[in-house]
């Protein structure tokens, strides 16, 4: 049996592993960036990056043909959540959402792949979380050996929350999508 079941699949592992080694590659170069940025005034700029990478993210995973009212409903909603919390937060705190935002989406939609092409996935949604969750730890974890970067264990829960939110966000954009097909065949039936 071959390790992927889907080329969509092995696609989705490729754009995970593209954003965790992303992720792992800034650790001794984040505070630099981070100065960086702000002496050129790019906060901003990488703010609506942020909101658009997590957007595109959500979106193209999650809407795979024309929205429907619900699923319009759902992600303007979705995009005020994310607007607020990344308006009210910090430059690290910013990028830690988006990054593990966009890495639980991938991983969320590798797993239900998996699953839809009739392999044995229990419980997708938690997968995603708790396997988005270790990349956050590990992250963390590495973080002790590296003289310019402190270990926090509040990172540690904020990597999993934004998981967490990126994942309901899959999943919120889910139900929308089959309550609107449910519907459409509805009609279609009168």
């Amino acid at each position: 049996m071959p390790l992927f079941s889907s080329r969509r699949e092995r696609r989705l592992w490729a754009g995970t592993l593209a954003v965790v080694v992303a992720i792992y590659a800034t650790l001794g170069l984040a505070g630099t960036l981070a100065q960086t940025w702000r002496a050129l005034n790019l906060d901003l700029y990488g703010f609506l990056l942020g909101m658009f990478l997590v957007g595109a993210t959500v979106l193209t995973q999650g809407l795979k043909r024309r929205p429907g009212g619900a699923e319009i409903g759902v992600a303007l909603g979705i995009a005020a959540a994310y607007f607020m919390a990344l308006a009210r937060m910090s430059f690290p705190e910013r990028s830690h959402l988006i990054e593990y935002s966009v890495a639980a989406v991938l991983i969320y939609e590798a797993l239900t792949e998996r699953a839809g092409q009739g392999r044995r996935v229990p419980a997708p949604a938690l997968l995603a979380v708790l396997a988005t969750a270790l990349v956050g730890a590990l992250d963390e974890c590495i973080q002790v050996f590296l003289p310019s970067r402190v270990f926090d264990p509040v990172d540690i829960l904020f990597n999993a929350l934004a998981a967490l939110l990126a994942v309901a966000a899959s999943v919120a954009l889910g139900w929308a999508r089959r309550r609107a097909d449910r519907f459409r065949s509805g009609n279609e039936r009168d």
